[in-house]
């Protein structure tokens, strides 16, 4: 019997993020922002300064990026990840970022309060490995290609290695169309919350590629009661070294948060 199955275990898990718990009965939705990479230490200070202000708990910065071209930028590295760490010591934040491959988990895993593995490395073993036995919070993206039975042996990988604090993203699928990056689903979304018993967070940013609509497309999502938003936010995305199109302005960050207040507030649940 998998243990992320509600025949193993009915409820909704509850997994601690620095000082707030999302899942079991909680009625959380954590709104996760900032920009796609840490590309400075004034963009992060920026970025962590506006959580601040909205009362949010969890800052997002990639600092090793997967990315498609080996010209493109690939991230500060360990130089981000004490950008983090400064960002969580000054405002108190929880911070969030990803493991591109096995080299680093480490560092990561020693740096971080949630562990993400992305859609690329969904797959490396080695990372899954490494992160079952640590038991920090691990947020595991869907890969785009992947079937909703693989992701969830993914998780199964850190659950039965000791690691009970795993999450689940949904963060699109590849289709056949070309008007979006990718299309996000929301009925995978429906399937596991019905069959698994893992918090589940939803990315819209990397799911529609383009910030015209991510607000609505977050709505979607938290009118669906779930765990968790992650959203993607850049002080200035004209400039953005990484996915600029879809990071939204600081000011439309702001308005994504009023706009999805009222929807969570509809289902029961409380932005945090």
């Amino acid at each position: 019997m998998q243990l992320a199955s509600r025949a193993y275990r009915n409820e909704t898990r509850e997994v601690k993020i620095g000082n707030v718990t999302i899942g079991g009965n909680t009625k959380n939705t954590l709104l996760i922002g900032g920009p796609c990479s840490v590309e400075s230490e004034e963009q992060i200070q920026q970025s962590a300064a506006l959580l601040k202000s909205l009362n949010l708990t969890t800052l997002r910065g990639g600092c090793y990026k997967p990315r498609t071209s080996p010209y493109s930028f690939q991230g500060l590295g360990l130089e981000g990840l004490k950008l983090l760490v400064k960002m969580r010591e000054q405002h108190g934040l929880a911070v969030i970022t990803e493991v591109r491959d096995a080299t680093h988990v480490d560092e990561v895993i020693a740096h971080t309060d949630v562990i993400q593995i992305g859609a690329k490395a969904m797959y490396d073993q080695g990372i899954l490995r490494a992160c079952a036995k640590t038991r920090k919070p691990v947020l595991l993206k869907r890969g785009f290609g992947t079937t909703l039975q693989e992701f969830v042996q993914a998780a199964e990988f850190m659950l039965s290695g000791g690691n009970e604090n795993v999450i689940l993203c949904e963060r699109g699928i590849r289709t056949f169309e070309t008007k979006t990056r990718f299309t996000l689903d929301l009925c995978g979304v429906a399937y596991l919350q019905e069959y698994t018993n893992l918090p589940i967070i939803l990315d819209p940013s990397h799911a529609l590629g383009y910030r015209y609509g991510v607000e609505r497309l977050s709505k979607a999502c938290v009118a669906m009661g779930i765990d968790g938003l992650l959203i993607e936010a850049h002080p200035n995305p004209a400039v953005a070294k990484s996915d600029a199109s879809q990071q939204l302005t600081h000011e439309s960050f702001i308005a994504l948060k009023s706009a999805i207040e009222p929807v969570a507030n509809s289902v029961g649940y409380k932005i945090i």
